[in-house]
């Protein structure tokens, strides 16, 4: 059996089944809450950071490119959840097909309805499908960029994830990763745990009728790996120039890394 460390022994209902199916099943639970808890969760800033990370890994892509800064044209999306980070980089990138990849049948469903909205010959540059990042269907080196906004703590097998991305990847692409972390400074430090221990459970229970799917989820921030140790495990499995930017005073931080 694989050694567990940090956020991969943290489990949403138990640890009497595997990791990845009880986060599929904490997902489908919460999808239809999914997208109005981010909002409250973030105090509407998720947006912002959606779009500072993806203004960063574009600013490394165009640091890697040597010819004309070519705009990617195969981009995936792990945990893409509801769709917005792959909606957001269609609207960056409306020449490149971005595929969707995600556990949970539940969130992809809200995500191919919000498709609907857009023009068909915008429809056709999106995908979703379902599936285990861990073990992915693509074939090597098939993506110029990958992104993945809040899920990397909810893996199995963080190292395989990274690895598994990387195979995908083709050489100098670029990996963006969004992920909750805990502040540095001990006030704010006091502030978030009051909120994500206190405030965001109770809320979470409330509105998507899930009473342990946001206990898990300061539990698994405050597990996982984070800054420098977060960089570290990339580089480990092969990718360079990890770099890491903490914002909203560090209860958010921003990777990229290079194939």
């Amino acid at each position: 059996m694989t050694h567990k460390e940090g956020a991969e022994k943290i489990m949403p209902y138990g640890d009497d089944a595997a990791k990845g199916g009880q986060v599929e099943k904490m997902f489908d639970s919460i999808a239809p809450a999914y997208d109005f808890m981010n909002s409250v969760m973030s105090l509407g800033m998720h947006t912002h950071w959606r779009n500072l990370a993806l203004r960063m890994a574009a600013d490394r892509l165009s640091e890697e490119e040597t010819h004309e800064n070519r705009s990617p044209e195969n981009i995936l999306d792990i945990a893409t959840g509801t769709g917005d980070v792959a909606f957001a980089l269609h609207a960056r990138y409306p020449q490149a097909h971005i595929s969707g990849l995600d556990l949970s049948e539940g969130m992809l469903e809200i995500a191919r309805k919000k498709s609907e909205a857009l023009p068909e010959e915008e429809q056709a540059m999106i995908s979703f499908r379902q599936g285990d990042s861990l073990k992915m269907n693509f074939e090597d080196a098939t993506f110029d960029m990958i992104t993945v906004a809040y899920g990397v703590r909810n893996f199995e097998n963080l190292r395989q994830g990274y690895s598994e991305m990387r195979r995908v990847l083709r050489p100098g692409g670029v990996l963006c990763v969004i992920e909750l972390s805990q502040p540095t400074g001990w006030l704010p430090l006091l502030g978030y745990r009051a909120y994500t221990r206190g405030v965001i459970p109770i809320a979470g229970r409330l509105v998507s009728g899930d009473p342990r799917a946001y206990s898990y989820l300061h539990e698994s921030i405050e597990a996982a790996p984070q800054r420098g140790a977060m960089t570290a495990i990339m580089e480990e499995v092969g990718f360079r120039e990890a770099r890491w930017k903490s914002i909203f005073p560090g209860a958010v931080t921003i990777y990229t890394a290079i194939r």
